[in-house]
């Protein structure tokens, strides 16, 4: 059996893409962007993401773009997969994923989401150009 993902692996997955920077978020959380435009955001603790039991904040929420609605809608309502969406992020193409259900996930699985998230972001060229390479 493999070993399950970790948050450095987003980092490590993240940094790997072409053309990546990484801002840093208000509160010191990393953000990926390629061309200026976001793909993987680690948010602070928001009140749209809460324990239902406790109410407490989700501290370790990461965010990734998708490519399109049909995207989104397939990650987060597939019960086999740990990525969800708030109403905050109605008509966003994104989805998001608490760093504790990362072990839900393969490495191969967390590669392709990290992927996805920058085609969905990257410029036409660059987007073309890396499918080219990686097909």
């Amino acid at each position: 059996m493999s070993v399950p993902p970790t948050v450095d692996d987003v980092h490590a997955l993240a940094r790997a893409m072409p053309h990546v920077t990484v801002v840093e978020g208000p509160k010191g959380n990393a953000v990926y962007q390629v061309g200026g435009k976001s793909f993987v955001f680690f948010r602070t603790p928001r009140p749209d993401a809460r324990d239902p039991d406790t109410g407490e904040k989700y501290p370790d929420v990461i965010m990734f773009w998708v490519g399109s609605e049909e995207d989104k809608d397939a990650l987060v309502h597939d019960p086999t997969t740990p990525f969800f969406t708030t109403p905050h992020f109605d008509g966003h193409l994104s989805v998001l994923l608490r760093a504790a259900h990362l072990d839900q996930l393969s490495r191969e699985e967390l590669a392709e989401i990290v992927q996805d998230a920058w085609l969905s972001r990257a410029s036409n060229r660059r987007r073309e150009r890396w499918l080219a390479e990686h097909s």
